[in-house]
C-alpha cells in the first residue's frame, strides 16, 4: 500500500480554522437574507388595507 503524502494531509487545527471561517460565512450570509427589517421593508402593501 502506498503512504498518503504530507501534502494531502491536514491538521486538526488548521481544519478547525477553516471550517470557523465557513461556518462565520454562513451565519452572516443567512442573516443578510433572513434579516426581518428589510423583509418587511421590500414586501407589497396589504390588499385589503386603508379603506376605512
Amino acid at each position: 500500500m502506498k503512504k498518503n503524502s504530507s501534502q494531502d494531509e491536514i491538521t486538526r487545527k488548521d481544519a478547525l480554522k477553516k471550517m470557523g471561517k465557513y461556518a462565520a460565512l454562513t451565519a452572516m450570509g443567512t442573516f443578510i437574507i433572513l434579516n426581518p427589517k428589510k423583509a418587511q421593508a421590500s414586501s407589497p402593501p396589504d390588499p385589503g388595507g386603508g379603506l376605512g
